[in-house]
């Protein structure tokens, strides 16, 4: 029994002492590597229990649940994601991500490159802040999205608010109204 405690206690001691911690780069990688493959099981087990998201003055602060509805809405829009080059800064790390999608592509910015801030708590993401979109034309960006919004309500006013639902609900109404604009009889 004596000699049983201490191999357990041994195979436990050089174990424990193998196991690695993981890198904030590797927690960037993988996590990129799960919104790619629209993985959520893995991707909750890289951020933290709430992740605030900023984007130029826009906040978003998200728990589980909320973070779950917003990976939703962002799958229906069949994304890419490719982790350009990461780096770590002072604990944070500087990561360029290059993201494509079915509502970029009809926006007019079908491949955006942007650097993101990624900050953690306990090793896991606990905030992300979008830095800078080198290549995005956010006035065409804008103009496209209008021009889809002011249409539809004239048009569509069932879909009428789909721009501001963050939801797999709004982002099927935000399909509906794309392939209703681009089938448009109005202006041909």
């Amino acid at each position: 029994m004596k000699n049983t405690l201490l191999f357990l206690f041994f195979l436990w001691f050089f174990t424990g002492c193998n196991h690695q911690k993981v890198t904030h780069q590797e927690t960037v990688t993988s996590y990129y590597q799960a919104r790619d493959t629209g993985d959520f099981e893995q991707l909750k087990t890289l951020v933290h229990d709430s992740i605030t998201i900023i984007s130029g003055d826009y906040v978003m602060p998200y728990n589980p649940t909320s973070f779950y509805e917003v990976f939703k809405w962002d799958s229906i829009f069949k994304p890419s994601y490719t982790l350009v080059d990461v780096e770590e800064q002072n604990d944070q790390v500087i990561a360029s991500v290059a993201m494509s999608s079915l509502r970029n592509e009809f926006l007019k910015n079908e491949l955006m490159t942007c650097q993101y801030e990624i900050s953690f708590t306990a090793g896991n993401i606990s905030r992300i802040k979008e830095l800078d979109c080198k290549d995005v034309d956010w006035g065409v960006w804008a103009k496209e999205r209008d021009s889809l919004v002011n249409w539809t309500k004239v048009h569509h006013p069932e879909l009428d608010g789909f721009i501001n639902d963050m939801t797999m609900n709004g982002a099927l109404q935000y399909l509906k109204a794309i392939a209703f604009y681009k089938n448009r009889k109005d202006t041909l």
